[in-house]
């Protein structure tokens, strides 16, 4: 943490910083990325405990007093959570690559507003380095307006409007710099900045535009391909996929135990000695589906992957509206 703190005094403590750097300070400060990328390590945790194999269960018991007295342990294993390991095993995979698609897609989305904050910013400050330049020249102009009524040459009309020319300016520039100083606050909170090293400044004029406009074809095929929103949702289909598989395989039986064991009594044989005798057991455990027999639970789970089919389709057709709506913004600002 120390480390980060000092590379992010370098890179914006009293300096103008570009969007590049923004955006790099973004991603090593912000808490809430870093509390995202947490997201993984939790899911890697569940992924992991679901690749242990369930623990069994020993029991040991002792009834009777001498001379007679019996003393019985077993052991407990739960078959179905043995069987159904595989499944399980896949449904927690699945939700680990949707926790590393999130984390990606909290990375791509906080970089974008960085650097669409840093824009807001400079363009927030270019707007009141043009007022500032207008309210200079209305000064000037409501000043010589006012000499040249007093030597009679200007109508006290025109004073009038220069001068409320120059205090409309006046509250305009106040109102842009008012609004400059908000759109930076906005920038600082993305870069996750606060104390001195918010002392930082950025250019008060943004970059020329470039030479052309980008020409895209295939342009909803591409957002298609790279979204990773998208990507999320089919992790999110093959994950319900999998945990309705194993739904439908624990349908009628949903515990399943295997006790195995051995039993030792002891009591007086006829000769006035005691005669030990081990007798092994073994029970197998299981409820019997009478009242419950899992048509619910398989209704819901298939519910569940309708419900994240049809929001994947609708994510698939959003995306290529806002593909084009993105683009035609795109061309048409540029023209």
């Amino acid at each position: 943490a120390r480390t980060v703190s000092e590379r992010v005094k370098r890179l914006v403590q009293r300096k103008t910083i570009g969007p590049d750097t923004a955006v790099q300070v973004a991603l090593l400060n912000n808490k809430g990325l870093q509390a995202a990328y947490a997201e993984i390590g939790l899911s890697a945790a569940d992924m992991w405990q679901e690749t242990m194999f369930v623990n069994p269960t020993i029991s040991i018991g002792m009834i009777g007093v001498d001379p007679v007295r019996t003393i019985e342990g077993a052991v407990v294993s739960n078959i179905l959570a043995l069987a159904t390991h595989k499944q399980r095993v896949a449904v927690a995979d699945a939700r680990f690559r949707q926790a590393q698609l999130r984390a990606a897609e909290e990375t791509l989305r906080l970089a974008a507003d960085t650097r669409r904050a840093w824009i807001n910013a400079v363009s927030a400050w270019e707007n009141v380095s043009y007022l500032n330049k207008a309210q200079a020249a209305a000064d000037a102009a409501s000043e010589l307006a006012q000499k040249l009524g007093e030597t009679g040459a200007f109508t006290k009309t025109g004073q009038a409007r220069e001068h409320v020319f120059y205090a409309e300016i006046t509250g305009q520039a106040a109102e842009a710099r008012l609004a400059a100083r908000t759109a930076k606050e906005e920038l600082t909170r993305l870069m996750g900045l606060w104390g001195p090293d918010v002392d930082y400044s950025v250019p008060n004029m943004l970059p020329a535009l470039p030479k052309g406009a980008k020409a895209k074809r295939a342009i909803e095929a591409e957002a298609l391909k790279n979204r990773v929103d998208l990507e999320i949702a089919k992790l999110e289909l093959e994950a319900l996929a999998k945990s309705y598989g194993l739904t439908e395989a624990t349908r009628y039986v949903s515990d399943l135990e295997l006790l195995s064991g051995v039993e030792v009594e002891r009591e007086e044989s006829e000769e006035g000695g005691t005669e030990t005798s081990v007798s092994p057991t073994l029970e197998l455990e299981f409820v019997i589906p009478i009242f419950d027999t899992g048509k619910a639970r398989m209704r819901k789970a298939e519910l569940a992957y309708m419900q994240a089919a049809n929001r994947m389709a609708e994510k698939a057709v959003n995306i290529r509206s806002e593909a084009r709506s993105a683009y035609d913004a795109y061309r048409s600002t540029y023209d």
